[in-house]
């Protein structure tokens, strides 16, 4: 997909970042697809810094355009199916600054699902703003670890591929191993 991405603004130099903010936006309303394939897009053809700006700002702008279509669409009917999760209800519930903190603290989790936690908010009483400003911050951080991983990933071979891969098949086997017990 990354590939893919990378043709698309080596064509269209002049159109790469309406390119990345669009596929940004439509992974952000899919809500189930990961969305570091477009950050590795936009950092290797942009630059490090300009393109974990633009990766920030497809991020804030996908966040934004799911809050209101979710909000649009799915508010009054899926109030009622989101009481089975009381961590959601409570966003959903949240209003002010309990909100924002909540979006906040959510975002800078990296396995909470991000379109979950922008669903909750849409159908929640979250207000539009307070819901934009807390999910930017709050993927800040996150990506600018995923940015640096990204670069990182570019700068060397495969054998430092094939040993990061290791790492990262065993630690899921262990988080999933304790997850068990």
């Amino acid at each position: 997909m990354k590939e893919a991405i990378l043709q698309l603004f080596e064509q269209y130099p002049y159109l790469a970042i309406f390119i990345s903010l669009l596929v940004s936006i439509v992974i952000a309303v899919l809500g189930i697809v990961p969305s570091f394939f477009v950050t590795a897009a936009n950092i290797l053809f942009f630059g490090f810094w300009q393109g974990t700006a633009v990766s920030l700002a497809g991020e804030a702008l996908g966040a934004a355009v799911s809050f209101l279509l979710y909000r649009k669409g799915f508010k009054t009917k899926s109030q009622k199916g989101l009481r089975r999760f009381p961590k959601v209800e409570r966003l959903v519930n949240a209003e002010g600054k309990e909100a924002f903190w909540l979006v906040f603290s959510l975002r800078l989790l990296p396995f909470v699902p991000s379109g979950l936690v922008t669903f909750a908010a849409a159908v929640g009483r979250v207000w539009f703003w307070n819901f934009l400003a807390a999910s930017s911050l709050g993927k800040i951080p996150a990506l600018l670890m995923e940015a640096y991983s990204v670069y990182q990933m570019t700068q060397f071979g495969w054998q430092g591929k094939l040993i990061l891969a290791a790492v990262g098949v065993g630690l899921i086997y262990f988080i999933f191993r304790k997850a068990k017990t």
